[in-house]
């Protein structure tokens, strides 16, 4: 990748990680699958008469729209509503690299480099040692929720590879506006109308902003850039840079949120930050006859 593509990685890495402190304020006025759906609907309308059409197959759109924005956000809603803190959601979150790279394996035939393969256990090992740091607290179930959503990204993450959307931006719109139904369909199966009405009725400024910032800056800016990557990259090659969205996460929640950022933590995080760099790096080879070939005399002038 080149060194304008690995910083957008890193910067999509960092905000998604700030997005979990964002989500758990949120969660305080909305209930998880209502505050899923606003997300989506903030983020389509009006964006949607703004862009142009996503260019690739309708198929797509929906598979990624139901995919990433019902399955994977609506699970992790209700996971960190039931109990799952936001940075230990941030980390459990990324075992979304490794089932995007089984899937990419089984369906895009993409094989990872022996150096990916190496950087992903360093990286992983600092995600274990973040994990036991943090402690598994929360309910079972909870935990649960937010890994099938991790299951879920790994798909949608091979979708959009398939797609290859030429429109990043309009991509990230359309398959947002895809979500927005089934997920307000959804709170008013399982959270109920009033609830969904007294959230709506007493909405706060904190509210609101936590609304607009998931919306515009985390999916529209965020999945906007992440997509713009994995039309160009081999999903194998981007996807572990969210590796990094638990570093985010965690320091972000210490921040914001008064959560408690440890030695272990800190050497957990520079084991992720080794592993990335692990799986971008390429070292420069030259081409055996170059090296070992005579140079050729010209035998005439102009030559």
């Amino acid at each position: 990748m080149k060194p304008r593509d690995v910083a957008i990685a890193v910067l999509v890495a960092t905000i998604w990680g700030i997005n979990f402190v964002v989500i758990k304020v949120g969660l305080r006025d909305f209930p998880p699958l209502l505050f899923t759906g606003l997300r989506f609907l903030v983020a389509a309308l009006p964006a949607i008469w703004l862009v142009r059409r996503p260019g690739v197959a309708w198929r797509w759109v929906v598979a990624v729209g139901l995919l990433l924005g019902v399955v994977k956000f609506g699970l992790v809603f209700v996971g960190m509503a039931a109990g799952m803190p936001a940075g230990l959601s941030s980390l459990v979150l990324q075992s979304q690299v490794v089932f995007t790279v089984l899937f990419a394996a089984a369906f895009l035939g993409e094989r990872p480099r022996p150096a990916q393969l190496a950087g992903m256990g360093v990286a992983a090992l600092g995600i274990v040692l973040i994990a036991l740091d943090y402690g598994l607290s929360g309910p079972l179930s909870a935990l649960l929720l937010v890994v099938l959503g991790a299951v879920a990204w790994g798909l949608s993450n091979v979708a959009t590879r398939f797609a290859k959307p030429p429109h990043p931006m309009s991509f990230n719109v359309w398959t947002s506006a895809v979500a927005v139904l089934p997920l307000l369909g959804l709170s008013l199966v399982f959270e109920g109308p009033a609830a969904d009405w007294h959230a709506l009725a007493n909405l706060t400024w904190t509210g609101a902003g936590a609304i607009a910032f998931i919306a515009y800056v985390s999916t529209l800016l965020g999945f906007g850039l992440w997509n713009f990557l994995l039309s160009r990259h081999d999903a194998s090659t981007v996807v572990p840079f969210a590796l990094l969205v638990p570093v985010a996460g965690m320091f972000s929640g210490w921040l914001f949120l008064d959560e408690t950022v440890t030695a272990t933590r800190l050497a957990a995080a520079a084991l992720v930050v080794l592993g990335m760099a692990a799986t971008t790096v390429r070292l420069p080879t030259k081409p055996t006859e170059t090296l070992l070939a005579p140079r050729r005399v010209p035998t005439r002038v102009g030559e």
